[in-house]
């Protein structure tokens, strides 16, 4: 029988069903998978292995349960989900000793669903990187070359699912920090449409940007996931009233009933010569498939990097001003007075690029800034939001690549961030329009993996899903990461 720890969330589930094993069998074997795994990964930061040991057994003794999807899968979430009782630090020092006293609504609903979550995932700090090397924790490396970033700001989660300690993980994408690391580190992740997942216990970053999504190692563990968590929640008034589809059962569509816009601002970027020849031969297998392709204008989009880090780093500013020091988090214990103790909390807690982004966020909004930066930029969003609209209006869907180089070694931009920030040119236009995303590896350049990502409309998950499954039959597996 193949390893337990190889199963995908559908096929666990069936051979869950079946009896093949115990969610005992399956939570045990993800447990010794993350033991082994992390030296080598730093993948996790808190692992939850006696109360998912328990929750297992306690699922066991119960019995199988087919109106739970979930029912006795290991799962991860990322260290930005508050669970009742467990760290939950959003990889920064400010926070290293809080224990929320509640959970976040996509953990209940994962629970609810009979999921076990043996993990916390790594992150780049507050979710404010594309590298993972911004946690206060240290870094995630990735599977596929321990010497490069996986990603971020969910790099743990990517990296935990594609090195196979978990089936699947739980994100969060501001500005691509799903579809991202999912694409450099070889697996899957979804972005859904802002308000399809409630943001209800979830660390915030950027409220107009923050949406929880998953990731996996296929297109139908992914609706099996956005199918236990999506949905209204009374708790979170951004959380749309809108049905759910049935994600779980999405069918697959025809190659050659497909077209595909490629928008020309984000195909004409310059591309490192690895990816360029990954992009290139996908785009025949699609093309040789019966895919057709529509080159679409986004004109705007040449203006999203800088739309973004004003918005995303104004929202910041506002959101990370409560760790103060005073309600909860790290407290300094150095010089009296109120403004000492203030500044020296968030000095002592809070990361240089946290800083950096708060900083750039308190200017944007300061009086005489805010109508030059602020103001002027949420104009400039609603005209990229206009620009993928029409760009949507002569086809399916959207296929861009995600990033324009393969993962780089550690310390690549640590000292040039408008390099990095650079970098995130094709996933965060998706966020500024708020529109689902789903990315999925295209294949293996010079031995490290290369992603393209489908775009669609607002709240149509289910044919995004449907879309991704014809392209996953036709572009190549990657096979294992090295060393596994």
């Amino acid at each position: 029988m193949t390893e337990l720890w190889r199963l995908g969330l559908g096929q666990a589930a069936q051979g869950l069903a079946k009896r093949q094993f115990t969610a005992t069998d399956l939570v045990s074997a993800s447990l010794e998978r993350i033991r082994l795994s992390e030296p080598r990964l730093g993948a996790c930061l808190a692992v939850l292995g006696q109360e998912a040991l328990d929750r297992a057994r306690d699922l066991d003794r119960e019995g199988h349960d087919p109106s739970r999807p979930l029912w006795g899968l290991p799962v991860s979430v990322k260290d930005v989900f508050c669970l009742k009782g467990a760290p939950t630090t959003a990889g920064s020092r400010i926070l290293e000793d809080y224990r929320p006293s509640f959970e976040a609504t996509v953990v209940r609903r994962l629970r609810a669903a009979g999921a076990v979550i043996v993990a916390k995932t790594n992150c780049d700090e507050f979710a404010m990187g594309s590298s993972t090397e911004f946690s206060a924790f240290g870094p995630t490396r990735n599977p596929w070359d321990p010497g490069r970033v996986p990603g971020g700001s969910s790099g743990g989660a990517a990296a935990s699912v594609a090195g196979f300690q978990v089936p699947a993980g739980l994100g969060t994408d501001t500005g691509g920090s799903i579809r991202q690391p999912a694409a450099l580190c070889g697996c899957l992740g979804l972005k859904p449409t802002y308000g399809r997942v409630s943001r209800y216990g979830i660390v915030a970053y950027g409220s107009s940007f923050d949406q929880a999504g998953p990731l996996a190692r296929r297109v139908d563990d992914l609706g099996l996931v956005l199918a236990a968590i999506a949905g209204p929640d009374g708790l979170d008034s951004t959380a749309s009233g809108r049905p759910v589809g049935d994600y779980a059962n999405v069918a697959e569509a025809r190659p050659g009933e497909l077209t595909l816009g490629l928008p020309d601002e984000l195909w004409a970027a310059d591309f490192d010569p690895l990816v360029l020849g990954v992009l290139e031969r996908a785009r025949r297998e699609l093309a040789g498939a019966g895919v057709r392709f529509k080159a679409v204008p986004m004109p705007n989009l040449r203006f999203s990097v800088a739309t973004y880090y004003i918005l995303a780093a104004a929202e910041a500013s506002t959101n990370l001003a409560r760790y103060d020091g005073v309600r909860y988090g790290h407290r300094s214990g150095g010089d009296p007075g109120l403004l000492a103790l203030y500044r020296d909390s968030r000095t002592e807690g809070l990361g240089q690029e946290v800083r950096r982004r708060i900083m750039l966020g308190t200017f944007v909004l300061s009086s005489g800034y805010y109508e030059a930066y602020f103001r002027k930029a949420a104009q400039v969003r609603r005209l990229i939001q206009e620009d993928y609209r029409k760009a949507l209006e002569g086809c399916d869907f959207l296929l861009a690549p995600v990033s324009s180089i393969p993962a780089w070694p550690f310390g690549s931009f640590t000292d040039d961030p408008l390099t990095a920030y650079q970098l995130d040119m094709m996933t965060l236009p998706l966020n500024l329009v708020g529109a689902p995303g789903l990315s999925m590896p295209a294949g293996l350049g010079g031995g490290l993996p290369v992603g393209l990502q489908l775009m669609g409309r607002a709240f149509d998950e289910a044919g995004l899903l449907s879309a991704a499954k014809a392209l996953e039959r036709i572009l190549p597996p990657l096979g294992d990461p090295p060393g596994l």
